[in-house]
């Protein structure tokens, strides 16, 4: 479905209707081969949001195509870390999700420009997330608002991201 009507707002933890939309399309993004293909557990859905609301590092931003909120259509949740070099903060752009009906209208990019502003509000450093390299579109769309790939001296390569589930 194509529109016109995009809005993009930081999301309000304790509104039932970013309540509702956070949760319905971070299992969307979840279910998604991108996400990981299964979507989200009962636990999570029951607690994401209160667990958010509860950690200060945490942000959401949320994509409406109605001036109502009615219908969702996008999600960037953040947490801010530390950058210990800068001895500032740093945001961490943990998922980012567009409904498939709605890629391609630049609302990732649009989210992500509400992101940055709230991260400089922070006094952030900088942005930070991971992208599969498979996921063409995600990076093309990071690269386009001035994401690169992380590295210190080009002669000890790219970070890479790695993961120990602790359960």
């Amino acid at each position: 479905p194509m529109t016109n009507v995009i809005r993009v707002v930081r999301a309000d933890y304790a509104n039932p209707v970013h309540a509702a939309a956070l949760v319905m399309l971070l299992d969307a993004y979840a279910s998604d081969p991108m996400g990981g293909g299964e979507g989200l557990n009962d636990f999570a859905k029951a607690n994401l949001v209160s667990s958010l609301a509860a950690r200060p590092q945490a942000f959401s931003v949320l994509a409406f195509a109605s001036a109502d909120d009615s219908v969702p259509v996008g999600l960037i949740n953040c947490i801010e870390g530390f950058s210990t070099f800068a001895c500032k903060p740093l945001v961490n752009v943990h998922d980012v999700a567009v409904l498939p009906g709605y890629r391609g209208q630049r609302i990732g990019e649009k989210m992500l420009a509400v992101v940055e502003q709230i991260a400089v509000e922070r006094g952030a450093c900088k942005l930070t997330l991971e992208v599969l390299s498979g996921n063409v579109g995600a990076e093309k769309l990071y690269r386009r608002v001035g994401f690169a790939y992380y590295e210190l001296d080009p002669a000890m390569g790219q970070a890479g991201f790695m993961q120990k589930w602790l359960d």
